[in-house]
């Protein structure tokens, strides 16, 4: 098993696929002029330090060559799984750019001792391959979905495709997908007047939301801290307008805390709620570190043992140069033993990771 120096117990991987992303979400990949605009507005010298300006920013590609082939990837992923990982979820940049997904899923879904196979998706592309991606033995699917407004989706996202996320979300429910869960990072003056909207939404559509502090993950380094809307005021903020109970914690690791709502006895028993549910991830303001049981593979091989790290270790380069399954499994404990205790967002001297969310994979 991998276990880190603090005795936690590794069982979740998450693996990039690539780095590429059709979106400009404002809080991954910021490179609009509305989406430096608005962190303009929202400078102020006395409080902040300068934000490097977005559209200033150019994005470079890792060319396919420095990318793990499917071929590296279900090694490594074979190789975590004999190490008690049981849970894969594939990530980007958005992973439904990669050519030929569905191949990669069905060899990752062969492996013995998987038990959860996962990908989070910004579902513009999705109605394309959905049906591959079911039949090929992907159970789960997450959705980003920041706005419900056609007007404030672009305003995030830098793209008009708020139609074909929520398209993709019905047919991810009709095909199967369980549970179809969807993600939204809440900012203050930008969608934080959509929680009680998004809520709804989950609601009536019998889906699970998960409501995600906003991190400083971006390329433009603009993160703010007035920005972040603290977890305990989305919480008072539904619980002042939806019915929810407690959801029951399955395991220790898990981010988001959970609450279901209430069933309405007068509802048609033909339209099923009792599944929805609302989760609240607070990384900023209230840490899980001393739970985390996850580590990371970037599309282009490097081992990241925690979202925020400042350094990455290269596991790509030993396995081109013929490094066997014994030396890596070696390499990877050691790897692990370094794992950090926790991240230090908040605190005096934080240092943002030079690669963004899209690189380095949710």
């Amino acid at each position: 098993m991998l276990i880190d120096s603090f005795g936690r117990v590794l069982g979740d991987l998450r693996i990039s696929v690539t780095d590429r992303c059709n979106f400009r979400c404002l809080y991954c990949l910021p490179e609009t002029e509305e989406a430096a605009n608005f962190y303009r507005s929202k400078f102020d010298p006395t409080k902040n330090p300068a934000p490097t300006p977005a559209t200033a920013l150019l994005r470079s590609w890792k060319p396919r060559s420095e990318l793990l082939s499917f071929e590296e990837i279900e090694r490594v992923t074979r190789t975590f799984v004999s190490l008690g990982i049981r849970k894969i979820r594939l990530t980007g940049g958005e992973p439904l750019l990669r050519r030929d997904l569905p191949k990669l899923v069905s060899r990752l879904a062969s492996i013995p001792g998987i038990e959860d196979l996962a990908m989070t998706t910004n579902g513009f592309y999705f109605a394309r391959h959905a049906r591959d991606l079911r039949n090929a033995g992907l159970r789960r699917v997450s959705f980003s979905l920041d706005s419900l407004d056609p007007v404030n989706f672009r305003r995030m996202t830098g793209r008009d495709g708020l139609n074909e996320v929520i398209a993709a979300i019905a047919l991810a429910r009709d095909l199967g997908f369980h549970p179809v869960k969807v993600n939204a990072v809440v900012i203050r003056d930008l969608n934080h007047h959509e929680i009680e909207a998004l809520a709804a939404f989950a609601q009536r559509e019998n889906l699970s939301l998960r409501f995600i502090e906003f991190m400083p993950l971006d390329s433009g380094r603009s993160w703010l801290k007035d920005l972040v809307v603290p977890g305990r005021e989305i919480l008072t903020r539904l619980q002042a307008q939806f019915d929810l109970v407690p959801a029951q914690t399955h395991h220790a690791s898990e981010t988001a805390r959970r609450w279901r709502f209430r069933p309405d006895p007068q509802s048609p028993s033909s339209v099923p709620r009792q599944e929805a549910e609302i989760g609240i991830i607070a990384p900023v303001t209230e840490p899980f570190c001393g739970h985390c049981n996850r580590i990371r593979l970037t599309a282009d091989g490097q081992i990241r043992t925690c979202l925020f790290s400042l350094g990455e270790h290269d596991l790509k380069g030993r396995l081109r140069s013929g490094a066997t399954d014994p030396e890596i499994v070696s390499w990877l404990h050691q790897v692990v033993l370094g794992k950090e205790e926790r991240h230090h967002i908040g605190e005096a001297g934080f240092e943002q990771p030079e690669r963004t969310m899209s690189c380095i994979g949710g």
